[in-house]
């Protein structure tokens, strides 16, 4: 019954067939390549479009799962935080920007990267197309190998060097691995953003079996800038860039491999892509957040760090996150609380902070009612006491901090152990989200968990520990105050942390 269902909804929203392809594409490769060739017209300064006025200003009280009434794309000034994938974010002065890949609920894709603003994280405003159309060079280099682009910007990365916003673009087309990945580059983060050159290709054949889609950059305390991209075809890669043109330090460098994932009877674990990698100078390390699975449904992030730019990177258990193995932790899947449909397709996460020094990670959200529908999620990213990322269990709602007391943490909550089960291939194959569903947790008075005296809690501020079974189990959980989404409460107690093994936990407080 279920998969009569799904097959329903796949053929009732065929229309929105590009929603899927307008985001990190892992169909498999056609190995044909023809020798057309073609000159990229020089590009030009692109006019000011006129800006559509938004009538709406969103809060966390009129933020819905769905958005039918402004879907199309007659609604485009007040898509705010919906129509969103694959965010990348940058904070400049007081204000938030958010770049993403062209989708759009309702109606045709349009090409050239979204754009938004928002002052707290919450209102996004929408500000228009980086690009009028694809950019040049990018949609010359395809043609010239015989095929056609997609008429679609995926997953765009965004950087300030010095005075210059820098922008990197994915380009694909049908043709598996035929794609490119492009620089453009601004006085304002509002643009007009002007194609400066090509920084990786990718193409069927060769050495490599790369795939220049999903561009990240990190730049380390000496100032040396590394490139992170990559899919399924051969994992996620590093090279790096010259800092002053914010291209290629060699011409032609595709880079080196640094992670790859694990296969099961032969055929691989589905999606790895979308990496992003950060330096976090109170760790004093490198981390790298990675989208594995199916990006509608199965879609996770898993993180691995590392003392250098380019690696080797590890991940919790210490394993080399470039040998056939799939790595832990992942700090965010797929999850359902009581009374929600629940989240899918909760990954390509964009990494970035505010002038505290508070990280937070961008991501879309595919609501499990309607999985073509995608809202922008933000979450604060928390650090455990030996240096692993964790993120929140509800969604940025700017709630105020004020203290939690043990007398605060008694009561019920609803807990969500961050599992996993393996589903090797890809979308045909990963067509169901595996929710990671919410059980009932209770914090005694006594200090008891669920009447079990074996399991016991203890708090030292903001960190809670669970003892399960006499240390059979042990979380080290964050506290904080938060909003309860799917209850419309303004503010409660979460918490999100690893156990022992290196499985994700979180909970929100119920009463």
């Amino acid at each position: 019954m279920k998969n009569e269902k799904l097959n329903i909804l796949f053929r009732a929203f065929a229309v929105f067939v590009m929603l899927t392809l307008a985001a990190c594409s892992s169909d498999s490769p056609t190995e044909e390549t023809r020798e057309e060739t073609e000159t990229p017209e020089t590009p030009e300064t692109p006019e000011e479009p006129e800006i559509p006025v938004a009538s709406k200003f969103y809060t966390v009280d009129n933020i819905n799962d769905t958005y039918a009434d402004v879907a199309g794309i007659a609604n485009v000034a007040n898509w705010g935080p919906y129509n969103v994938h694959d965010p990348s974010v940058i904070k400049v002065g007081a204000t938030y920007y958010c770049y993403n890949t062209d989708v759009s609920f309702g109606s045709e894709v349009r090409p050239g990267i979204q754009m938004r603003k928002s002052e707290d994280l919450i209102n996004w405003e929408w500000i228009g197309w980086a690009f009028d159309g694809l950019p040049a060079k990018g949609a010359a280099f395809i043609k010239n190998k015989g095929a056609q682009p997609f008429q679609s910007l995926w997953a765009p990365y965004v950087m300030q060097v010095d005075n210059e916003f820098r922008l990197y673009y994915s380009l694909s087309s049908p043709t598996g691995r035929l794609s490119v990945m492009g620089l453009a580059t601004s006085d304002s983060p509002e643009g007009p953003w002007i194609e400066k050159d090509l920084v990786v290709t990718s193409e069927p054949g060769g050495p490599l079996q790369t795939n220049a889609i999903d561009p990240s950059v990190v730049v380390t305390p000496a100032g040396e800038h590394w490139f992170y991209y990559g899919s399924a075809y051969d994992g996620i890669y590093q090279l790096k860039l010259d800092p002053s043109t914010g291209l290629a330090a060699n011409s032609g460098d595709k880079g080196t491999r640094v992670a790859q994932r694990a296969f099961t009877n032969g055929i691989v674990n589905g999606n790895i892509e979308g990496p992003e990698v950060i330096y976090n100078e109170q760790q004093g390390k490198y981390y790298m957040f990675i989208a594995y699975d199916w990006l509608q449904t199965k879609y996770n992030v898993r993180v691995g760090r590392s003392d250098n730019p380019n690696g080797p990177y590890y991940d919790y258990n210490g394993l080399d996150i470039n040998t056939e193995v799939d790595n832990g932790p992942m700090i965010l899947a797929p999850y359902r609380f009581d009374g929600h449909s629940g989240w899918q397709g909760v990954s390509h996460p964009g990494i970035f902070k505010d002038d505290s020094g508070q990280y937070f990670m961008a991501h879309q959200g595919r609501p499990g009612e309607n999985s073509f529908y995608m809202v922008l999620h933000i979450r604060k990213i928390h650090w455990t006491q030996d240096g692993w990322p964790i993120v929140s269990p509800e969604r940025y709602a700017a709630v105020d901090k004020t203290e939690i007391t043990s007398a605060d943490l008694v009561g019920n909550y609803e807990q969500i152990i961050l599992g996993y089960s393996v589903t090797p291939g890809y979308a045909d194959e990963q067509r169901f989200p595996d929710f990671q569903n919410s059980i009932d947790l209770e914090l005694k008075t006594d200090g008891s968990i669920n009447d079990n005296a074996n399991d016991v809690w203890s708090y030292d501020s903001p960190w809670l520990t669970l003892n399960f079974g006499d240390g059979a189990f042990i979380d080290k959980l964050h506290v904080e105050r938060g909003r309860d989404w799917e209850n419309k409460i303004e503010s409660t107690i979460l918490f999100s942390g690893l156990n022992n093994e290196g499985t994700a936990i979180w909970g929100k407080k119920i009463n």
